[in-house]
This record gives structure tokens, sequence and C-alpha cells, in this order.
């Protein structure tokens, strides 16, 4: 689906958001839920597959992932794909475009999505009237360049098996936190070349990177995706504590 040309369909009232209603993010004042839901356009359903934003397009919305997830990646000119992060239930998109003209990267939905939409026009007008949001906003992406620093060391330093357990641990403990997958420690959809384009390794040497981890068992390799065994394993391989545990926020 082209992002420039979203179809967006006012479905889900802010105040029964299946997000606030989780408990899972800080709550929103009574102020904070009325401009929300002034920002907010409607909802933009992607099918998995579809490309939500791209690279270097200038896309007149901003989006929260509502349900679903995907992956943002770069590309290079003879196709080379790098994912760069991946996107889950309460996360923030489109800021970058935003803020510096045009997207650097692009996002891809890995599963169905459904997401907010909302105005990027209106985004000074939250930092002006609710600067509470607007911190909101901040914290976000600072969260995100934390992540982005913990996945830049391990495809800078640590070794392939770390990377690939380093991987599936902060994948399984990201979607527990927002209750992403119903079958609990199983992560779906994920291909083995989602893995190999998110390590930086050859589709020959993730698959054989894998298979270490699945004799260990800390994972069972599943046609459509990975179930943790051992998420303490995983940990343990990767020399990772695992994500803080915080009230984050959401818009």
């Amino acid at each position: 689906m082209d992002a420039k040309s979203p179809k967006p369909k006012r479905n889900i009232a802010c105040d029964e958001c299946p997000l606030v209603c989780s408990g899972d993010f800080r709550a929103f004042s009574d102020a904070e839920l009325r401009f929300v839901s002034t920002f907010k356009r409607g909802e933009l359903v992607s099918d998995a597959g579809s490309t939500i934003l791209v690279e270097g397009t200038h896309s007149p919305h901003l989006y929260t992932v509502l349900s679903g997830w995907g992956f943002r990646y770069k590309t290079l000119e003879d196709g080379r794909r790098q994912i760069l992060n991946y996107v889950l239930p309460g996360d923030f998109i489109g800021v970058q475009g935003s803020l510096l003209s045009e997207m650097h990267h692009s996002v891809e939905a890995l599963s169905d999505m459904i997401l907010c939409v909302f105005e990027r026009s209106r985004l000074f007008e939250l930092y002006e009237k609710h600067p509470e949001l607007g911190f909101d906003i901040t914290w976000l992406a600072a969260r995100e360049e934390q992540m982005l620093d913990e996945h830049l060391l391990s495809v800078g330093r640590r070794s392939a098996a770390e990377r690939a357990a380093y991987l599936l641990a902060f994948l399984n403990e990201r979607a527990e936190s927002v209750a992403l997958f119903s079958r609990g420690n199983r992560i779906a959809p994920l291909t083995q070349q989602h893995v190999a384009d998110t390590l930086g390794l050859s589709l020959v040497h993730t698959n054989k990177t894998l298979r270490k981890l699945t004799s260990q068992n800390a994972i069972a390799w599943l046609d459509s995706g990975f179930e943790i065994k051992d998420i303490d394993v995983l940990k343990q391989i990767a020399g990772w504590d695992g994500l803080p545990e915080v009230a984050r926020p959401f818009i």
C-alpha cells in the first residue's frame, strides 16, 4: 500500500483503544485523551508484506501500531536489505519524515496490521499544547536509539550465535510486553531471511547458526517462525540482561 495515499477509516474510539485498555502503557490524562482523539484521523489496515512507509518519500501522516507487527529497513542499490528494527503495538512511526523532510528508511508489515493515523501537520500543536505528550514522543525516540545501540553492538561485536540469541530474546521480550502473540513464546511470522537481514549474515550462515541454538534446546524452528524454548539460555548466550520494565508511553 502506498504510504502517501492511505485511506483511513475511523472505527475505534480512543477511549476504547485496546492499547489504552491493556494497562501496559502510561495512562493518558482526560485532556490528553481528548486531544489524541482529535489528532487521530482514523485507522489504516495494511496486509502482510505491504509497504507502509517508503524511503525517500514525504508522508503527510504519522502512525501508531495498533495491532500486528512489521520492520524498519534500508536497502542498497543492488537490493541488499538491512533490517534496522521491528515495530510492535504502541510504536510510533513516521516522525523521521516529519522532522527531516523525507523518510530515510522504509517500513513493511510482517503480519496484517492496523495503524492509527495522525496528521503530521498537527505535530507541533501537540508539542505546544501538550508538552507531556511531546516528552512521550522524545522518550520513544530515545528508546529507539537505545535499541539501535544494542543492535549495532550485536552486529559489530557479537558472534553469529550471540547475535541470533540476542535477536530472538529481544523479540520475545518485546512481544510479551504487549501480548503480541497468542501462542506464548512463538515468534511468527518470521523467516530465516528476516533473521539474516537483521543480523547481517548470509542465509546459509544464519541457518547453521539457528541450528546451533536448536541443538542447545533454546529454540525450535517452525515453518512460519520460531518457538522460544528457553529464554534464559538465549540471554546467557547473548550476554544480554533483557529489557527494562517501565510503563512506556504511546500516542
